[in-house]
């Protein structure tokens, strides 16, 4: 993966904390954000009610139901973008078309992805409270692309205790 170069002063960096449900997103870009202090978006609030509604059906998402909500996260970077502002963004970003269309809002945007066992994630899930249910991992799975080369990015493993995934994803940020 590509590292995120130190930007230039008051060039603000955009970091999408991505992966699959149960994956630890949202632990993960929480810890980023009160260690860093930048703007934190959870990217499941900005769902539209039938998207979640959807999901907790247990049927999957389509790309038509991701588009509209992709597109109201990219606004939110954008706008914060030219302000200045950095920003921690949750979000599962699982197609490179996907993170393509996040990029638009922040061209520099540096993905997290989080990322390892399934029969963890499935532990995971299975232990929260969320509109998830575990039976919609293995079609997330079918879904997600692996960062390519030329994105900027990190893998990080998902067994990694909290404060060490946050130790790598700041020193790839460095």
């Amino acid at each position: 993966m590509t590292p995120l170069l130190a930007p230039a002063p008051g060039v603000p960096v955009h970091v999408v904390v991505m992966g699959v449900s149960g994956c630890g997103k949202s632990t993960i870009a929480r810890a980023l954000h009160e260690r860093l202090g930048w703007e934190f978006a959870e990217g499941d609030e900005y769902h539209p009610a039938s998207n979640v509604e959807k999901m907790a059906a247990g049927r999957p998402l389509m790309d038509q139901d991701r588009w509209p909500w992709l597109r109201t996260l990219a606004r939110w970077t954008q706008e914060r973008d030219e302000r200045g502002e950095s920003t921690i963004l949750s979000c599962s970003s699982l197609k490179r078309s996907y993170r393509d269309l996040l990029r638009e809002g922040a061209p520099g945007t540096y993905f997290v992805h989080m990322h390892g066992d399934k029969g963890l994630l499935l532990e995971r899930m299975e232990t929260r409270e969320h509109f998830m249910p575990p039976t919609l991992l293995e079609s997330q799975l079918d879904t997600l692309e692996m960062l390519e080369p030329d994105e900027r990015g990190v893998v990080v493993d998902i067994a990694h205790p909290v404060e060490r995934a946050v130790r790598v994803v700041l020193a790839h940020l460095e």
